[in-house]
């Protein structure tokens, strides 16, 4: 798929990037203000606008940034954007990217830290129709299975691999196109699939046998979180050597703060947080678009430790699958240990505390998915 979430940071250019950093191409540490006296922030997405980045979109909408005195620019992807060379190059202050794609970047040079982990959960699921019985990773095995790749297939090899399938003769590998055609076609036994996307096109689609649309029960699902192969996705990633400096540290602060406003703000209000992504450009169908808020909320709430907190022991394991697993190519992410600088809870703890002080829910215990209808093709 031609979505930055998708792209993995290639060697040459991390050289690039990192060289640019070294080199210092920006003295400053903190953005220009505004005429109103607002500093000026630019965030970087992994894609274009949709509701898996609804909590900025309404962060920005509600007045969040701005009540923590910063005037903030959403930018999105293009087809060969790769979000953490905005932030080493300086084109953005901060960047929303997955944790494995960005430990290679790290292992390259590339300095950058998680300050936030907004997902607590991974959206990635493998799906199979119900006659092809597939419920477990082992029944993969001698199966046509799809793979996205692009980094995107780790979750993927490292369930197959823990259930002892041979990942090099022992299934029939499909690059699978970003889409769902192939699967629906029967090209693909088991496709990879978003919760927030790719399973709700599927059950946007006419079943053929029925003439009515596809159902959950049509399906069997193969969630990693479950199986213990899941690895920490959407974060925001913010320049290390910039953190050094108080006046780029205190803004991070207010950054993740109001963030997690906007985060909260679609928990609370999912529809209104899904008209707020439509009006900021998102093409998606009014159904597909709240199914993905919907969706994208179950993989925050309710939130064990704080929205936001990197919790060690997901992050042990993605970093353990990262240095362990080995894809169809026979590489694995990362050959060792990323340094202390790759993660910190610093900043987002200093958000909660300043949230709870306030009275804000930041855990989200008593939260409940709403049902969600989807309609032919997402409309």
């Amino acid at each position: 798929m031609k979505r930055s979430t998708r792209v993995v940071l290639g060697i040459s250019a991390v050289a690039a990037a990192t060289a640019l950093v070294l080199s210092g191409c920006s003295s400053t540490s903190t953005g220009p203000k505004t005429a109103a006296g607002l500093t000026k922030v630019t965030l970087q997405l992994q894609w274009v606008p949709q509701a898996q980045f609804a909590g900025y979109y309404a962060a920005l909408s509600q007045g969040y940034y701005k009540k923590e005195g910063l005037d903030v620019t959403i930018k999105p992807a293009g087809t060969d954007t790769v979000p953490i060379t905005s932030v080493v190059k300086h084109q953005a202050d901060y960047a929303i990217s997955w944790v494995p794609k960005v430990l290679g970047s790290i292992e390259q040079g590339v300095g950058v830290t998680d300050v936030a982990q907004i997902y607590e959960r991974s959206g990635t699921t493998q799906i199979s129709f119900k006659d092809k019985d597939i419920t477990t990773p082992a029944q993969l095995a001698g199966k046509k299975v799809g793979s996205w790749g692009f980094g995107n297939q780790w979750e993927l090899f490292a369930g197959m691999q823990k259930a002892g399938v041979n990942t090099t003769s022992g299934i029939k590998l499909v690059q699978q196109a970003f889409d769902m055609k192939g699967f629906l076609a029967g090209d693909i036994d088991a496709a990879q699939a978003m919760t927030y996307n790719e399973y709700a096109q599927v059950l946007e689609t006419e079943n053929p046998k029925t003439g009515k649309l596809y159902t959950p029960g049509d399906l069997n699902v193969i969630n990693w979180n479950d199986d213990g192969t899941a690895m920490l996705q959407d974060a925001i990633w913010a320049d290390t050597s910039k953190l050094q400096d108080k006046a780029y540290a205190d803004q991070t602060v207010k950054f993740i703060k109001a963030s997690i406003e906007g985060w909260i703000f679609a928990r609370d209000n999912p529809q209104k947080a899904a008209d707020i992504v439509t009006a900021a450009g998102s093409t998606l169908g009014t159904s597909h678009q709240l199914w993905m808020t919907n969706e994208v909320n179950k993989l925050i709430w309710p939130s064990t430790e704080g929205i936001g907190v990197i919790r060690k022991s997901l992050w042990d394991q993605t970093v353990s699958i990262a240095k362990a697993t080995k894809d169809n190519t026979g590489k694995t992410i990362i050959s060792k240990d990323p340094p202390a600088t790759a993660y910190s809870n610093k900043y987002v703890d200093a958000a909660l505390k300043e949230l709870k002080a306030d009275g804000v829910d930041v855990m989200g215990a008593s939260w409940q998915p709403m049902t969600v209808t989807l309609n032919a093709g997402g409309k």
